[in-house]
């Protein structure tokens, strides 16, 4: 190679890293972000994927899930009164990656990482199956049913209520400021995801949603992984029954279709749930409806052991 070919080759290679890093650039200055404080120095997260809880007071630092590598750097650069301390706990409500996709950035600048004793086996199977095992972080602090830990001058505790939207979901409550993370077994008059090879059970979400609006206080301030914009991620006490609601209709829903003898491709084949317009959706893959009738399908038809 000549010296002319080698410059050119050079910059090239230049051209194409800078290239790459503006993009990069661009994707994390693109998503828009918002640090919204909630309640006794407790707030919450809104980036890419599932709404981060946080805690910050000058004695302890806390957060609820991590969503994605470039938006959990966006929050530990940004978390209000963090000054490069370390957090004290991060707690992962589930495994899905866009709730623990950050946990590696999260890692050094975190003492302990906790979730629900499924959680490390569902991470790990889940990224084996999406070939994303090396940017992993999991939980080094595990638990069965629940978990309890002074924060500072707060008290956070978590309770595993069984099989719902996952086998591993939690719900995080930091008790004085009377905030409930939900994680994603709320999805507040959106569609909700149904991860059935990671246990999920429709029949068992709805009793887990009538466990923790009887068990947890009504004047909660209540966090949600996702919502419709128009209705966002803080959902009301009551809100939990709506969507215990559409779990229970969409269920009903699909037994009729079976019991009158319609194959699956036709039940799945539905838009949108009557009954509840707040959820629904143009037909496309942002519409959750037809596998979450499928899921529903799957259920009730399962053949027990």
């Amino acid at each position: 190679m000549n010296r002319r070919d080698f410059l050119i080759r050079s910059s090239c290679f230049t051209a194409a890293g800078l290239l790459l890093r503006s993009r990069l650039a661009a994707q994390a200055s693109a998503t828009v972000t918002e640090f919204r404080p909630l309640r006794r120095e407790v707030g919450l997260f809104n980036g890419r994927g599932g709404t981060i809880g946080w805690l910050s007071n000058k004695d302890a630092l806390a957060a609820v899930d991590t969503q994605f590598p470039d938006t959990a750097a966006l929050f530990l650069s940004g978390m209000p009164g963090r000054s490069g301390r370390q957090l004290d706990v991060l707690i992962n409500s589930h495994h899905h990656g866009d709730h623990t996709g950050g946990n590696a950035v999260f890692k050094p600048a975190t003492k302990m990482i906790v979730a629900h004793a499924n959680v490390p086996g569902l991470q790990r199977a889940r990224a084996t199956q999406d070939k994303t095992l090396e940017g992993q972080a999991y939980a080094d602090t595990t638990f069965p049913s629940s978990w309890r830990r002074e924060v500072g001058r707060e008290t956070i505790r978590a309770k595993y209520h069984g099989t719902g939207h996952t086998s591993g979901d939690i719900v995080t409550v930091f008790e004085k400021a009377n905030v409930v993370h939900m994680g994603d077994l709320m999805f507040n008059r959106v569609y909700p995801g149904v991860d059935r090879p990671a246990g999920a059970s429709l029949r068992h979400w709805i009793t887990v949603l009538e466990e923790v609006h009887k068990s947890y206080p009504a004047d909660a301030i209540y966090v949600c992984g996702h919502g419709n914009p128009k209705f966002g991620v803080t959902p009301s006490h009551g809100d939990l029954l709506v969507f215990r609601d559409y779990l229970s209709a969409l269920l009903e829903h699909v037994q009729k279709r079976i019991s009158a003898g319609e194959p699956k491709e036709k039940i799945v084949a539905l838009d949108n749930l009557p009954g509840f317009p707040d959820y629904h959706l143009p037909v496309g893959p942002a519409n959750r409806l037809p596998v979450n009738l499928s899921v529903a399908y799957d259920e009730l038809t399962e053949k027990k052991a």
